[in-house]
């Protein structure tokens, strides 16, 4: 006899499925537990008669941040940054900027055109990253629309249709058509729970026919969404070969990257500042620019009873101490450990816990936007190979330049082994891969640029590696003050690599100061 599933028949059948993570999806959508409400905006209470002094460690977008929204309070602010530039990983190169990567210094050779430019490091915002998006409109930021999914992108994998890419569009109209196949031809109502009804069934493979776009007979026969091999405007669109299931699977592209666009950060619409990612580093600087100092590199962090001391060198070796009621300290965790401190030994513990990314990002100046020439117009191409990514510009359509970017290495495997190139190497590396993709490519591109940010100065590393153990054991150490010093930026956030994850760890230790200072002052 058939009996209701329950709802923790249903959690169980959920987390066999779809892991931990779906499991509290669901009781979430059950109501089984708290819906977690997002941070929201930030409202720091005016300081009035008890301003503050805070000093900031590292002018990247968390540094930034603090400083903006404890001026606007009425508080006092020092920036110290390392590093010759402000941004931290919000780098924009142009013709003549440097890329300060230890051993391997190199120099743009864009040529000087606003549209050629290489974001190396966040090059795109989620619609969702509302704090972000309210600071490019507060700063007088303007966006423009940034293509991610491109269905006429190419999918290139070695193993599978003999080497050759073939368009986005083709894989996954394909898939989706066989999947959608077997789903409406293995739907039988004795199979499935009675209480469906007929309409239930005939609906379900309703579903499979406009998913995978069925004929009739419930058969996959290719799909106009393929695209057409030829006709299709003042003669009937002649479709295009329907592609092996078999060969569809050997191609790894579906295991993630055919569903990248409809990751929660990864969704259309994506933006991007008009003329580079640094244009919101621009706005933040034409605030507060004045507290930033440039070249002065911390060397020793003193927590004291009522407040923190802060020694930094600055390019002519002079020292000088900074001391104030509080710090915030955005400097990548890894490196902290190396400063002279009297942190305690557990929070050195949390601090060496977190493990260091190495991505690579490297780009190409477009001798013609031959992109463009494919029917390409943004988006992004996916290989098998370390390069692993191919993006072409959104921005500057038919502008006969373009800077693509050749390479965007984000695991670990791929990072590390570019990594271990020089950048003359990579550059060979990236034409020799990307012929595979875009034949004649040797021939379509000039100076490429690299950045690899396990050997960039001052950073040494890229998109904090938090796993579950070490998220369980110190996350939570990081999080909290350990005095008055805070750890803020991307890496102690669940949104690591994110300038909306920067931003929310800012504003986490800006509260808790408000709170502290409420208190204290409620104390007398």
């Amino acid at each position: 006899m058939d009996r209701p599933i329950s709802r923790r028949q249903l959690l169980n059948a959920v987390g066999a499925a779809g892991g931990a993570a779906a499991v509290h999806a669901a009781a979430t959508a059950l109501g089984l537990l708290p819906a977690v409400a997002r941070a929201g905006q930030l409202d720091l209470r005016p300081a009035g008669d008890r301003p503050r002094h805070v000093v900031v460690i590292g002018a990247g977008i968390a540094g930034l941040t603090a400083a903006y929204e404890l001026r606007k309070a009425g508080h006092r602010c020092t920036l110290l940054e390392a590093s010759h530039r402000p941004g931290g990983r919000s780098l924009t190169l142009r013709r003549g900027d440097v890329v300060d990567e230890l051993g391997a210094r190199q120099v743009c050779a864009f040529d000087d055109q606003p549209h050629l430019y290489f974001n190396a490091g966040p090059a795109r915002i989620p619609g969702t990253h509302v704090n972000l998006l309210r600071y490019c409109r507060e700063l007088d930021v303007p966006l423009e629309i940034f293509v991610n999914d491109n269905r006429n992108a190419w999918v290139h994998d070695d193993a599978a249709f003999g080497g050759r890419p073939i368009r986005s569009r083709e894989y996954m109209a394909d898939a989706r058509g066989f999947l959608a196949e077997l789903l409406a031809k293995s739907v039988d109502p004795r199979a499935l729970d009675a209480r469906l009804d007929a309409d239930d069934h005939e609906r379900l493979r309703e579903f499979a026919r406009a998913y995978g776009d069925l004929d009739e007979t419930l058969a996959y026969r290719g799909s106009d969404r393929a695209g057409y091999a030829s006709g299709g405007m003042t003669s009937p669109g002649v479709r295009k070969p329907v592609r092996d299931f078999p060969a569809l699977l050997d191609a790894n592209f579906w295991r993630e990257y055919m569903h990248w666009g409809e990751l929660a950060d990864q969704a259309a619409p994506m933006l991007q500042p008009v003329g580079g990612m640094d244009r919101i580093v621009d706005g933040f600087m034409r605030r507060v620019g004045d507290a930033v100092e440039l070249r002065a590199a911390v060397h020793e962090i003193r927590l004291e009873e009522t407040g923190v001391e802060v020694a930094c060198t600055g390019d002519r070796g002079e020292v000088r101490t900074v001391r104030a009621d509080y710090c915030l300290n955005s400097m990548p965790a890894h490196l902290v450990v190396g400063l002279r401190h009297n942190l305690p030994a557990r929070y050195v513990r949390a601090l060496s816990a977190p493990g260091r990314g190495s991505l690579v990002k490297l780009a190409f100046q477009a001798r013609r936007r031959f992109w463009e020439d494919e029917q390409i117009y943004g988006g992004i191409s996916w290989t098998n190979q370390d390069i692993t990514q191919i993006w072409y510009p959104p921005h500057g359509i038919h502008a006969g330049t373009g800077v693509i970017l050749g390479a965007y290495a984000f695991d670990d495997g791929p990072g590390r082994r570019l990594t271990g190139l020089s950048p003359a190497q990579r550059i060979q590396a990236a034409l020799a891969q990307g012929e595979k993709v875009h034949p004649g490519y040797r021939q379509l591109v000039e100076h490429g640029i690299s950045v690899a940010w396990y050997r960039m100065n001052h950073v040494l590393g890229c998109s904090t590696r938090w796993t579950d153990e070490t998220m369980r054991d110190h996350f939570a150490t990081l999080q909290n003050p350990t005095g008055r010093h805070y750890m803020v930026g991307d890496q102690i956030s669940y949104h690591p690599g994110w300038q909306e994850g920067a931003i929310e760890s800012a504003y986490h230790a800006l509260r808790d100061i408000e709170r502290r200072e409420r208190g204290a002052a409620a104390a007398g």
